[in-house]
């Protein structure tokens, strides 16, 4: 079925939960604290996470932010009453839905089912990006440009295939770190201007000179299709 993180301090739950779920035929591990359980999202990437809003060490909503910003991992939240305004608040920080305990194991299992059906419905996209003369396949991980394969290392290949997901759009050199090298506490810009001068070197541009990747100072990068390729001559 899927594999699900439960991150719930109660330890008469917590428990009960992972028995609950695994009966349904799901793969589940927890934790007890926020950071526990956050540090387990990030190093095993489950399908899906039970969050309980009322943690000891650090307030579930901030656990929600923090795991935001690394994973668009599906979220389901656990909070005491159905009128708590932190409930409110994890619904407007990302969660994809919420249970209000007491609840069943049965009513779990069919809340991770749906919000399962929702976000891949909502995650299907082509396997080929294109953006004027260049080509990037994400199953294969391959690029061409005007019918040559250009040769990227992985991280090359993953900025790229970023910034293609959003053609036209200024992407901060933040949003870069955090979703390209997963560093959402930090790090630095000049990581992100070095790969973007070599991947530029491999499109056969410069940044005095630009064809697809177009700086925006201050504010981030855009991948356009130059007027040429937009022409298709």
């Amino acid at each position: 079925m899927a594999e699900v993180l439960i991150i719930e301090d109660d330890d008469r739950i917590r428990p009960l939960l992972v028995r609950g779920l695994r009966d349904c035929g799901h793969t589940v591990t927890s934790a007890p604290t926020g950071m526990s359980g956050l540090q387990l999202a990030v190093d095993s990437s489950p399908d899906l996470v039970v969050l309980d809003l009322g943690l000891p060490d650090v307030d579930g909503t901030q656990v929600l932010s923090m795991l935001r910003a690394v994973s668009a991992v599906p979220v389901i939240i656990a909070s005491a009453r159905a009128d708590d305004p932190s409930l409110v608040g994890a619904l407007d920080a990302g969660a994809d839905d919420y249970v209000v305990k007491p609840f069943t194991s049965a009513q779990l299992d069919a809340r991770v089912r749906a919000v399962l059906r929702r976000t891949a419905a909502g995650r299907e996209r082509p396997s080929t990006l294109t953006v004027g003369g260049l080509s990037v396949d994400l199953t294969g991980r391959r690029v061409h440009l005007d019918g040559a394969e250009v040769e990227l290392t992985p991280r090359e290949f993953d900025l790229l295939a970023h910034l293609a997901e959003r053609p036209g759009e200024v992407v901060t050199k933040r949003d870069l770190l955090v979703e390209v090298w997963r560093q959402p506490w930090g790090g630095s810009d000049k990581t992100v201007d070095v790969h973007l001068s070599w991947l530029r070197r491999k499109l056969g541009e410069t940044a005095a000179e630009p064809r697809y990747l177009t700086t925006v100072r201050g504010v981030g990068v855009r991948l356009t299709a130059p007027p040429d390729a937009r022409r298709g001559t």
